[in-house]
């Protein structure tokens, strides 16, 4: 074995499978998975439901491509906890750690395997179902945005031509924008409350980020670490600020709307204490959530 390769054992001693998921140029460019329980034998298949975890198993990997959603969802609802890696850059300074010098699929299982638990994010159903709606959404912003972008570069007909383009993006991403609301309002307790404090009803945009949020903040974790999740934090000069830059996107169009202001007009004030009632909410309801019933 090398380092810390010892597998970590799930729940009643059940096993753990530690996955690299990585793109192939077999099956129209898909994905093919590598995956192992000792660091010894490996086996690779082209979807999560070909491994044989079982209910009190766990399953780690470095990243969830979206099309695999509905088959981890299945193994979640077999009973198996799944973790994916927050970072995947953890993977090559691992592998250096380790001496492994070539980068293949069996190396980077092994680097995943030495990596340690805190690294990981443990993923439920709630999660994978909003991140990919939070997806198809984020495609459509994007959309709309580069149509906005390329109509400020024509003539005012050529500009009249693509309005109707634009609008229907616009219809498109209030109708998934209604859609993540809703979801999440099923999912995350904290979240209808939140629409109601920050007084955001009735405004799609503002709700899908506040969906955006929800879903990413962990309640378990104190506030000095979300924050630097979001990058609200100094940078160390000479250093590359690390965070999540469409997560900081999301709470800025929050915070815009919550506060009734132009994106010219945000601090970095403005958002912390935007995040800060978030995160107290989802904090709070994660607490009471933890309480069990009393006995009568």
């Amino acid at each position: 074995m090398i380092g810390r390769l010892a597998p970590r054992q799930g729940v009643q001693g059940g096993k753990s499978f530690f996955c690299d998921v990585h793109k192939t140029k077999k099956n129209g460019g898909g994905y093919r998975i590598t995956f192992t329980t000792d660091g010894v034998t490996f086996r690779h298949v082209d979807s999560f439901s070909e491994i044989p975890a079982k209910a009190g198993d766990k399953v780690f990997m470095d990243i969830l491509p979206l099309q695999y959603t509905d088959e981890v969802v299945g193994l979640l609802r077999r009973g198996v906890e799944v973790y994916c890696l927050r970072r995947t850059t953890l993977i090559s300074k691992k592998r250096e750690e380790l001496k492994l010098t070539t980068k293949t699929a069996k190396n980077d299982v092994k680097a995943l395997m030495a990596i340690e638990d805190r690294w990981f994010r443990r993923v439920d159903e709630n999660f994978l179902v909003l991140r990919r709606m939070i997806a198809a959404y984020r495609t459509q912003m994007k959309t709309h945005q580069q149509l906005v972008n390329r109509a400020k570069a024509l003539s005012e007909l050529e500009r009249d031509i693509l309005k109707p383009n634009i609008k229907t993006a616009e219809k498109q991403m209030e109708v998934m924008a209604a859609m993540i609301a809703e979801e999440a309002g099923k999912r995350y307790p904290a979240y209808d409350k939140l629409v109601g404090e920050l007084g955001i009803g009735g405004k799609p945009p503002a709700m899908e980020a506040l969906a955006e949020i929800v879903v990413y903040v962990d309640g378990n974790k104190g506030f000095v670490k979300t924050a630097n999740y979001f990058g609200l934090f100094k940078a160390v000069r000479g250093r590359k600020k690390i965070y999540d830059g469409r997560l900081r996107q999301a709470l800025q169009r929050l915070t815009a709307s919550v506060n009734n202001i132009p994106s010219t007009r945000l601090t970095a004030k403005l958002e912390k204490k935007t995040l800060w009632r978030v995160w107290k909410a989802v904090r709070e309801t994660q607490g009471r959530l933890a309480i069990p019933a009393q006995q009568g």
